[in-house]
């Protein structure tokens, strides 16, 4: 099944206001720049967005949160976004901060059909409050539940038309788990290519998982914090 679409502007077609969505990357490394362009033109507001960093405000998710499309997040880590922390600090921003090994395995749980687990990550902490605390080998853990998605947008550095997918670096920490957990992935890719050119065992994500995939453009690969050691 041929699953590639023209453009980003037709991958996030259905996408309608206050969905969940799950975004992938790792601070501004593997995320779906294009989708999330094609969703601040489309002016889809209320959303949900399970993402493991909120973007800088300028890139990323701060383009959203710019234009106040964004009515929850769910994340692990959102320290270098100002219009964020504003958002937050002044309640138009619901916010769901979570230890960031419970927000991977949440997302992994949702595309495995796992619908809750234990873990004594946040016992203890604002994180575990309410929630339903077990003892396993004498330690306490409390009951997370799964993450799911009513679109699940993922980058990938190569892609065939089939949606087979392989992702680069630190890409790998969010997207893959999040690409099973959507109940329609889209995946943007840096370079597409036609199904049998991808050696099968560096497949990281299979094609099972994914409805629709586009080649990508003008990725800007930025920097999220450079230092550099000053010139002698």
């Amino acid at each position: 099944m041929n699953k590639v679409v023209a453009n980003a502007q037709e991958a996030i077609k259905g996408i309608e206001d206050n969905m969940t969505l799950m975004l992938g990357g790792f601070g501004l490394c593997g995320i779906p720049e294009n989708c999330i362009s094609a969703l601040v033109k489309a002016n889809i507001k209320g959303l949900t967005c399970i993402s493991n960093n909120a973007g800088v405000d300028d890139f990323g998710l701060g383009l959203l949160l710019q234009k106040k499309q964004i009515k929850k997040m769910i994340s692990s880590y959102v320290g270098e976004n100002d219009e964020f922390e504003r958002q937050m600090l002044s309640g138009e921003l619901e916010v769901d901060l979570i230890p960031q090994g419970s927000l991977a395995e949440r997302c992994r749980a949702g595309g495995a059909g796992i619908p809750a687990f234990f873990t004594p990550a946040g016992f203890g902490t604002e994180v575990g409050h309410e929630k339903e605390v077990r003892y396993f080998n004498g330690k306490p853990h409390i009951l997370e539940h799964a993450l799911t998605a009513d679109f699940a947008i993922v980058k990938a550095w190569k892609g065939d038309k089939l949606g087979n997918l392989i992702f680069k670096g630190t890409a790998r920490n969010f997207n893959p788990m999040m690409a099973m957990a959507g109940r329609i992935t889209i995946a943007e890719v840096e370079e597409l290519v036609e199904p049998g050119e991808l050696d099968p065992n560096f497949i990281h994500t299979p094609g099972v998982f994914i409805q629709r995939i586009f080649q990508g453009e003008k990725y800007e690969k930025r920097i999220e914090q450079r230092t550099v050691r000053p010139r002698s």
